[in-house]
């Protein structure tokens, strides 16, 4: 089967439906095709047959978009989808079909954040993110989701509402994730910019700045960020935790397939 042959197949498998193309996005590989989505994601059901209907779908994705270009891998990109899925049909997210990943198996020198917009089929947005200062120097280890950490949390998030404040154009998050990162707002864990998120400051310290716990992005790029994804956008903070990874809800494709779900009523 042809390349656009199994595009066409995995847009038949989910919700998406072929249109015509689109121009590239900010700093992305150019859109494969452009597609529609229906603009309710709470009225609209995302089951699969199977699980390997699951994994072809998201596999024809990963190969449309390209994202080995972008060096992210294609279990972090599994796991973020059927995150995303799964979010989606709990009615949290809104219509922009996003998904932000931040990829923290990843040396803070390297570019770590992906916003993927699943409409476009494009990688929208490529940069730095900081981790907490405790979580640790260069490579981030120890994660957090306790108040005063000043630690990173992993799992997923949901953007909320933007704000001035001290540090600047701010975004709130939410964590979904009870025991992860279910006091993200309490601690004030916020997306923002900040100026030790910058290749200058590679070059000067061996690695990004740290933060107290927040997602902190490029002065150049993050309001631009904090714009796209505000208000029910979902962000996936990856690490290869093994506990997390095996016990997240949100992780549980079975929920997905709707042959599962029938045998289970």
């Amino acid at each position: 089967m042809d390349q656009l042959a199994c595009i066409v197949l995995f847009m038949q498998t989910t919700l998406f439906q072929l249109a015509s193309p689109a121009p590239a996005m900010i700093v992305t590989s150019p859109a494969v095709l452009n597609t529609t989505h229906p603009t309710s994601t709470s009225s609209n059901s995302t089951n699969f047959h199977s699980p390997e209907m699951l994994e072809d779908s998201i596999q024809h994705l990963y190969q449309a978009i390209k994202l080995n270009e972008f060096d992210l891998s294609f279990e972090v990109f599994k796991y973020a989808m059927v995150g995303y899925y799964n979010l989606r049909e709990t009615g949290r997210l809104n219509d922009k079909n996003l998904i932000s990943i931040i990829d923290f198996t990843k040396s803070s020198r390297q570019k770590r954040f992906y916003t993927i917009d699943l409409s476009k089929l494009a990688v929208k947005f490529y940069t730095y993110v900081s981790h907490g200062k405790n979580t640790g120097e260069d490579l981030a280890q120890a994660f957090s989701n306790v108040l005063h950490s000043n630690q990173s949390s992993i799992g997923f998030y949901v953007t909320g509402e933007t704000y001035v404040g001290s540090k600047g154009y701010s975004l709130r998050l939410d964590g979904v994730e009870k025991g992860y990162n279910d006091n993200l707002r309490a601690r004030a864990v916020v997306m923002h910019n900040a100026e030790y998120v910058s290749e200058n400051w590679i070059k000067k310290y061996g690695r990004l700045g740290r933060s107290q716990g927040c997602p902190a992005l490029p002065v150049d790029i993050g309001k631009h960020v904090i714009e796209t994804l505000k208000n029910k956008t979902a962000i996936f903070a990856y690490f290869n935790d093994a506990h997390y990874l095996a016990s997240s809800p949100f992780l549980n494709p079975a929920t997905l397939f709707s042959d599962f779900t029938a045998s289970a009523q």
